[in-house]
């Protein structure tokens, strides 16, 4: 690549959820070990970079997502000498590396939070957020999000903990220099090491209200649910944005680093909160996450709108990313339908995603369209879905282990897996796509490879080339004097199209047409979801 090619800007990042990806010793969950050993699988997929969920010490009431040693790898992972290795093999093939960062709250078996906890006196006591009770009842009003008060009693120190997740989740103090001096010192021993970024859970979390003022309720009296609960003072504070430059000013002093935020909303997505994250001079995060388009249903207008939306949002010295997929949303296979139409929608999706300006984020099994699982109640995992079923099934179904081939457990372990595998495993796995010139996966290898070589794609500027009212969303992608088109249609039905572009162009990548087809002028005619990527030929 060129000598300004960035890889977290120009490239393809890949989230795994490590329990799920590969289990190298037959112990049912997915390791480092198993994740080296698909390291070529990954390389060939042509991705620039990993994204892992979380693989620090940890008790795992949330998977992870409660960490008691930042330093520490947990034990059902393997040992820091793996991910050690599991580093110097990703980099070896031009793989970078991005760690979960989870600095909103700690496991309450942290050593932070055992001292914090020891007495009202202890030094740390303030690296957390304590409160006395409001005329003998919480300190206010605010809701967990897994449900409940986000006050938990302490018996001992005779004060209220604030945890935003479950009560083994407190929440840290990000007001106390000590602590962000501390949290700043663990964040520096990885980049020390080689790390290469972090994806910072639940960013817009990290302040909340110094005078810990009561959330408004969007309907009905108090007390109730946290979905009716507007999280005004307990997120989104201005203070966050301080916080969030000497955040990347410590990113920043090494090379080539990185950083995204998950940024909660209560809408289906807030491309404006999550702009505001990248700082108004793109001096905070280098990426956040807008979930408009995770939202979004199957329709060409509403992609159109999330997209414009987006594309407005950003400040002009930031850059977008895009997403589809992760560990805490149903796939998109499930979420977009279409029964038997699903592959076809699945490629259509991906030629969208890989055709955007900003980042494109991929979770594992996306490439080879792989949907939510079934997960009896018995074998529920997630705390979630054991607390909500039947009203919210978890995030179990999204989780269930990589369809690898249809050997038994897909592939994916000897031993009983933790989470039950998909029951279409046979159908749909990477062994019967690979070298399937109509597969899901070898789509996404030629879409990638695509946007690797086509720098308009992979930095160009966007703009729509029509209003999709048609079930066509169409638009162009231009570097200099290069310029692709991108027909996408979302229709079950054939469609034409006419876009207002002048000059001749060539198919360079088509669900349906052969490559180097040449159209002297734009007037195309699409087969049911037909995704089309054209180059324009220069009139020399």
């Amino acid at each position: 690549m060129g000598m300004d090619w960035l890889w977290w800007k120009h490239g393809v990042i890949y989230q795994i959820y490590p329990r799920s990806f590969y289990d190298s010793n037959g112990d049912g969950v997915g390791d480092l070990p198993g994740i080296i050993e698909k390291l070529d699988y990954l390389s060939g997929l042509g991705i620039d970079g990993i994204w892992l969920s979380p693989i620090n010490t940890s008790p795992m009431f949330d998977f992870g997502y409660d960490i008691s040693d930042y330093r520490g790898i947990d034990p059902v992972f393997g040992t820091q000498k793996d991910f050690d290795y599991f580093l110097a093999e990703a980099h070896r093939r031009g793989i970078r590396v991005i760690l979960d960062l989870v600095m909103n709250h700690t496991s309450h078996l942290h050593s932070w939070f055992k001292e914090s906890r020891s007495s009202r006196e202890n030094p740390k006591r303030d690296w957390y957020i304590w409160h006395d009770g409001r005329k003998g009842r919480h300190p206010n009003n605010w809701m967990a999000f897994f449900g409940g008060r986000a006050w938990e009693w302490d018996e001992k120190t005779r004060q209220y903990y604030l945890h935003s997740f479950l009560r083994e989740q407190p929440d840290v103090n990000w007001r106390n220099p000590d602590f962000r001096r501390a949290m700043f010192g663990e964040i520096a021993y990885w980049l020390e090491r080689g790390v290469d970024g972090f994806r910072l859970d639940v960013v817009n979390m990290f302040i909340k209200d110094e005078l810990f003022r009561d959330n408004p309720f969007t309907i009905g009296a108090y007390p109730r649910p946290y979905d009716l609960q507007r999280h005004v003072y307990d997120r989104d504070r201005p203070e966050l944005h301080e916080m969030l430059k000497d955040f990347r000013k410590l990113i920043d002093s090494y090379d080539e680093r990185m950083s995204v935020g998950e940024v909660v909303v209560e809408n289906p997505g807030n491309p404006a909160l999550a702009a505001g994250c990248l700082g108004a001079e793109g001096d905070e995060l280098h990426l956040s996450f807008d979930f408009s388009s995770i939202n979004q249903r199957w329709s060409a207008a509403g992609f159109l709108k999330c997209i414009e939306a987006w594309e407005a949002a950003v400040p002009e010295t930031a850059w977008p990313c895009n997403v589809l997929n992760n560990h805490d949303q149903p796939r998109s296979r499930s979420r977009f339908g279409g029964g038997t139409d699903a592959p076809a929608r699945v490629k259509l999706a991906a030629a969208m995603l890989l055709t955007l300006r900003g980042t494109p984020f991929l979770y594992y099994g996306e490439e080879i369209g792989m949907s939510n699982g079934k997960i009896p109640r018995a074998e529920l995992q997630d705390p979630v879905g054991k607390r909500y079923w039947p009203f919210h099934p978890g995030r179990d179904p999204e989780r269930t282990p990589m369809q690898w081939s249809a050997e038994p457990n897909a592939g994916f372990s000897s031993g009983r897996p933790w989470l039950r595998v998909n029951e279409d495993y046979r159908r749909v796995n990477v062994d019967l796509q690979s070298g399937d010139g109509g597969s899901v996966l070898e789509f996404y290898r030629k879409l990638i490879a695509l946007r690797r070589s086509h720098p308009a794609l992979n930095r160009g500027s966007w703009e729509s080339a029509g209003d999709a009212k048609n079930d066509v969303l169409c638009y162009t992608r231009t570097h200099g004097r290069e310029k692709m088109l991108v027909v996408l249609n979302f229709s079950a039905s054939p469609r034409r199209t006419r876009p207002a572009l002048d000059g001749a162009w060539r198919v360079a990548l088509s669900t349906h047409k052969s490559v180097a087809i040449e159209y002297p002028e734009l007037d195309v005619g699409l087969a049911p979801y037909e995704a089309t990527v054209m180059e324009y030929i220069d009139a020399e």
